[in-house]
């Protein structure tokens, strides 16, 4: 049998690791659920996931549906799927009704059709009604991330009968540290905390103590804008609405983290002109499938960078040594841009590049290519000098103005770009790394061997 992976040092979890191992080898229940039952869900799940199919499948028998749910929770996204359909379909469906509803469509996602409408037949109806309304809506919105499981109350409620009515409603609800108030049509009208309902008087009306001033999210609202809503106002919660106000559910801080981290390595995996990452499970054929489609754009890009050099031809015949500075020159230039990019789209996924304004940013990254390019041209005309000698001063003239002028126009387009595509409504992380790169090898070519085909005279 495959023994347990130790995540902990500590000697304490090096012996319940032992006893667990023991209990499976031995086939004994009661010692795996004394021992493994202590540990937290996010070690639990730490453990379950590195244990071969045939232990999982002896585990679920020692394990209620609720108790595995709880592990599923902690669970990387992309494995929940193996997990959930390795599993008897009666006992998967009694985990889905255990979940909160939230985390319950996330893995149907994950899953094909006719397996979401096999776990839908088998759950309870009410958990699978809830769950078949929020999957319909689109992937990445606030109404495909919040969870129906909240506590809400009436305007015209005592503050004695909206304690009752918590107390009911807290064991199943996702979060009771914000109570949403609503009208009789159902409509948000107020929040009231958790605090000031305990410190409140028993007769006083809820709507005399609810806060009107109610931030609240669309249910087709970007996820990533719903994040950075809940970052700047530090909510626990945000309830989402129709578009006549009427509350659908509510989102909660843990998601949250869960679509920050998403949309992290989303943005990273398109900056670096790859998709999937985060995927651990992808086999190399499938690996190099999510990567081809990019590295053949970026080599008929590089055909274009390769066939300018050969307009150049004669120019180089003439003076060979200009070859030698071509990838020198491409490289500054690509550096350059990437770093502006990189930049750049963290601004405006913060926030800070809108706030700043597109010209000002525009002008400060020009300023920023400016004073660069003129001290690595420096640079570099002070090296070939020292290097060839003093006759060869026109070209490290040309090899140096090519420079600067590569890294101001390599600057200005690494930020140019993504705040134009983040304009026309595309993520500009597509301008991703290798993208930007190649478009400034094209640039600086034609920057630097224009300018040695105009001094060739001299460099002869």
């Amino acid at each position: 049998m495959m023994e347990i992976k130790q995540n902990h040092k500590s000697l304490e979890y090096e012996l319940i690791i032992e006893k667990i191992n023991r209990a499976l080898e031995e086939d004994s229940i009661d010692l795996f659920r004394s021992e493994f039952l202590e540990l937290h869900p996010y070690d639990q799940a730490n453990i379950f996931i590195n244990l071969p199919k045939e232990i999982r499948l002896q585990i679920y028998t020692y394990l209620s549906p609720d108790e595995m749910s709880e592990i599923i929770e902690h669970f990387e996204l992309e494995n929940v799927g193996e997990i959930i359909t390795e599993m008897n379909p009666r006992f998967a469906a009694q985990i889905f009704d255990e979940l909160s509803t939230d985390d319950a469509v996330d893995i149907m996602n994950t899953l094909e059709r006719n397996q979401i409408a096999s776990y839908l037949t088998l759950m309870n109806r009410e958990e699978a009604r809830e769950i078949k309304n929020l999957l319909h809506y689109e992937e990445r919105t606030a109404g495909s991330i919040m969870t129906t499981e909240y506590v809400v109350v009436n305007q015209n409620m005592t503050i004695r009968q909206a304690m009752l009515h918590l107390r009911e409603k807290a064991p199943d609800a996702e979060t009771i540290y914000y109570v949403f108030v609503t009208d009789d049509d159902k409509r948000l009208v107020g929040v009231i905390s958790l605090r000031d309902l305990i410190i409140s008087e028993e007769e006083w009306i809820v709507s005399d103590i609810m806060s009107e001033r109610v931030v609240y999210a669309s249910a087709g609202d970007d996820q990533e804008s719903i994040a950075k809503l809940m970052r700047d106002y530090d909510f626990l919660a945000l309830p989402v609405v129709d578009f006549k106000k009427h509350l659908l559910g509510i989102i909660t801080v843990d998601d949250i983290l869960d679509v920050m981290d998403e949309e992290a390595s989303d943005d990273y995996s398109k900056l670096a002109a790859v998709t999937d990452m985060d995927r651990n499970d992808l086999s190399a054929v499938d690996a190099a499938k999510k990567r081809l489609p990019w590295l053949i754009i970026l080599l008929f890009l590089g055909m274009i960078t390769a066939s300018l050099i050969g307009q150049f031809e004669q120019t180089i015949e003439q003076v060979a040594l200009l070859a030698v500075f071509i990838p020198l020159i491409a490289g500054m230039a690509g550096n350059t841009g990437t770093q502006a990019l990189a930049v750049t789209v963290r601004g405006i996924a913060t926030g800070d590049a809108m706030s700043e304004g597109v010209l000002k940013r525009l002008l400060r990254e020009s300023l920023t290519g400016f004073i660069t390019g003129i001290t690595c041209g420096a640079v570099i005309i002070l090296i070939v000098v020292v290097w060839q000698g003093v006759d060869q001063i026109f070209l490290g003239l040309v090899v140096g103005i090519s420079i600067m002028a590569s890294l101001i126009v390599a600057t200005i387009a690494g930020a140019f770009l993504p705040l134009l595509m983040h304009k026309i409504k595309i993520d500009p992380a597509v301008a991703s790394g290798p993208f930007i790169t190649t478009i400034n090898d094209i640039i600086s070519v034609i920057i630097y061997f224009g300018l040695a085909t105009m001094f060739m005279e001299y460099l002869s």
